[in-house]
């Protein structure tokens, strides 16, 4: 079978990861990555044995699939224009700036037979795909996500950088649409919203409270399942797993009624599984895990929990009672 011939946009922090994984694929060929920083590209092209460009288009004609890390702002334009030559797609999240640009890509790479992938990469991660099966109709779900600052994220408010990635889990986790959203957020060190928390309500009753920080003296992230059954903990970066549930199977009751057990996972690197799983999708043309839809339905929400913040603090500022 030939080799999958591909290419990655934009080799900046991320991107970087994405043409490592594929260099280390055997049935796949980095034909060469593109980026607008010649030295990056150069440097990176040579770390992975394969070809710099500086303008992508110069890899139209080359490549059967490509993965697409360049900033934000740009991802409708740069997706659309491989869309139109026919040529696959794994998209950095989030999907685009915009619902109706990523209407547009959904349509485009549907008319165009694309694979389109959204790199939502947490749904790849161990402790998440082991789940499967063991939840059944969640009605509360806890999740924190804190970093650091890092001014390569400063360009895009906290929504979308962080907390969209929970945002599309908790989507994929509770199968009910959402009745209502509150939400609250604060710019600290940038000019967009660095805090922000965001209280979602689902029409079956299920309510998510979902916490991003990018001011954080430490780096968490964690996420709480309640379901009438168990309690699920799960860390993504440790990839562990603790339930607590009535079903004792023989242990010791951490209170009376309840059970504690820490799950045995085989962990993975998410982003290596994610890069595999678009390569087997454009190999079978099957629908990848994080759709192109699934991406925007996660910015749907993101969107939304970003503009209640705003009116928020706009009614604060009129009031009186925010200092600007």
């Amino acid at each position: 079978m030939r080799k999958l011939r591909v290419g990655v946009i934009g080799v900046g922090y991320f991107g970087q990861f994405h043409a490592e994984k594929y260099h280390r694929l055997p049935e796949v060929e980095l034909v060469g990555v593109a980026d607008i920083n010649r030295l990056r590209s150069g440097e990176i092209a040579k770390r992975f044995n394969t070809s710099a460009y500086y303008h992508y288009e110069d890899l139209y004609d080359k490549v059967d699939a490509v993965s697409i890390a360049v900033p934000t702002p740009i991802h409708y334009q740069v997706t659309k224009n491989f869309f139109r030559r026919g040529i696959d797609v794994l998209l950095e999240k989030p999907i685009t700036t915009t619902l109706r640009q990523a209407d547009e890509l959904v349509e485009i790479a549907e008319k165009r037979q694309c694979v389109f992938q959204v790199g939502h990469q947490e749904r790849f991660n161990a402790v998440i795909m082991a789940l499967e099966g063991s939840l059944v109709d969640p009605m509360f779900i806890e999740s924190h996500r804190l970093s650091p600052f890092l001014q390569r994220a400063a360009g895009v408010d906290v929504v979308l950088d962080l907390m969209i990635h929970d945002i599309q889990v908790i989507l994929s986790m509770v199968d009910s649409s959402i009745q209502s959203i509150q939400a609250v957020g604060v710019p600290i060190v940038s000019p967009h919203l660095d805090i922000a928390n965001a209280r979602i309500e689902f029409d079956n009753g299920c309510i998510a409270n979902v916490t991003a920080s990018r001011v954080s003296k430490e780096k968490m992230r964690k996420i709480r399942i309640f379901q009438s059954t168990a309690y699920f903990s799960i860390d993504y970066v440790s990839q562990k797993i603790t339930v607590l549930s009535r079903d004792g199977k023989g242990r010791k009751p951490l209170f009376p009624g309840v059970f504690a057990e820490d799950i045995e996972i085989a962990k993975n690197d998410p982003l290596e599984l994610e890069i595999r799983s678009f390569v087997e999708r454009v190999r079978d043309r099957t629908q990848p895990l994080v759709s192109g839809l699934d991406g925007r339905k996660a910015l749907e929400v993101a969107l939304r929990i970003t503009d209640q913040i705003q009116r928020n603090i706009e009614k604060r500022k009129k009031s009186g009672h925010l200092m600007v």
